[in-house]
């Protein structure tokens, strides 16, 4: 995660369990800047599910001042069993997935911050399969602002499920959304970003950037080989300045 620079706050990090939309407990991590929160963000985060990457993401957002919570996806598959899945066996989780508990965690993580840490404005990101839960959040209404790394505007075909919906379907109607994609992603192809370009054709403050080259998941993972070190860069200061809009 070193491509997000920290920022000048020191922090303290706890892992929790909040209750779920439905009343399942969920792994989370939460992380609180000193002093006075400059709003609240909630992550969602790829695929993998909450571990060390995660806990030290959530730090470094926070040491720029943000109150900040992440919750485990796959909190309805019980723990011993969900450390055991790999990649693979993940990707077919998801077509189980619910929309309403996956969002409504994140407005259970939400809600957790405004009580917990006082903050008022909130914003959710997240990245891979998460970025594609933000892209849904963002249009519930919840959410102030909005940052997508490479999610998918499409569902792709194996995700399919009677609890999930199209991203698409409400993009027109989402908060102040910036989208990160890579040029080269062959889970959002060049059709899809050109669809969610033009149902935001009519919204000035929703925003997308492509890096060209870029495969899927460039930016938050290091140790991955699609990482590209100076366009990771480069998207979290844009993520950043998103987060903090002028008056």
């Amino acid at each position: 995660m070193a491509a997000l620079a920290e920022g000048p706050h020191a922090v303290e990090v706890e892992h929790l369990i909040l209750e779920g939309a439905d009343g399942t407990p969920v792994d989370a991590v939460h992380a609180r800047p000193e002093g006075i929160p400059t709003g609240g963000l909630v992550v969602h985060p790829d695929i993998g599910g909450l571990r060390p990457l995660f806990s030290d993401l959530c730090r470094r957002l926070a040491t720029h001042g943000f109150a900040v919570c992440a919750t485990e996806p796959f909190a309805r598959v019980p723990a011993g069993e969900r450390d055991q899945l790999d990649l693979e066996a993940r990707m077919g989780q998801v077509s189980g997935l619910s929309d309403d508990l996956q969002v409504g965690d994140l407005e259970r993580a939400a809600d957790f911050l405004v009580v917990t840490d006082d903050v008022a404005g909130m914003a959710v990101m997240g990245f891979c399969m998460g970025g594609m839960y933000t892209l849904k959040a963002a249009a519930r209404g919840r959410f102030d602002r909005a940052v997508a790394f490479y999610g998918m505007v499409r569902l792709p075909e194996g995700w399919r499920g009677p609890g999930q919906g199209e991203p698409l379907d409400g993009a027109a109607d989402v908060c102040p959304t910036l989208a990160v994609m890579g040029g080269a992603d062959a889970f959002v192809p060049d059709a899809d970003v050109d669809a969610l370009r033009a149902a935001w054709s009519a919204r000035p403050d929703c925003e997308i950037v492509v890096y060209p080259g870029a495969e899927h998941g460039f930016v938050h993972d290091p140790d991955r080989p699609a990482h590209r070190s100076d366009d990771a860069a480069d998207a979290w200061s844009r993520a950043l300045a998103f987060l903090r809009p002028g008056p």
